[in-house]
């Protein structure tokens, strides 16, 4: 499993471009809802497929949803993200 960094740093290789605004709200979201590195970055991953783009209000939305229906993994995730129709099956 990647921590938050180590995913950030994933996705910049990638291409994606993150200003550091939206880095430290990913980390204020983190904190704030005492997330896992697992679901943190799954979150982001998440966010990214949906909105194409990091959209830190949604990130933050989903996050929050995710822990206060106590997903904890990040099959846990995908699996509530379809059952939402976050994601196409």
């Amino acid at each position: 499993m990647r921590t938050v960094d180590q995913y950030l740093n994933y996705l910049e290789g990638k291409g994606f471009e993150f200003q550091e605004d939206a880095i430290g709200f990913i980390y204020f979201g983190k904190h704030y809802t005492n997330a896992s590195d697992e679901l943190t970055t799954t979150a982001i991953e998440l966010t990214l497929k949906v909105q194409k783009s990091f959209d830190g209000s949604f990130y933050m939305s989903l996050l929050e949803t995710l822990i206060t229906n106590q997903i904890r993994t990040r099959s846990g995730a995908i699996k509530f993200a379809k059952q939402r129709e976050l994601l196409a099956v």
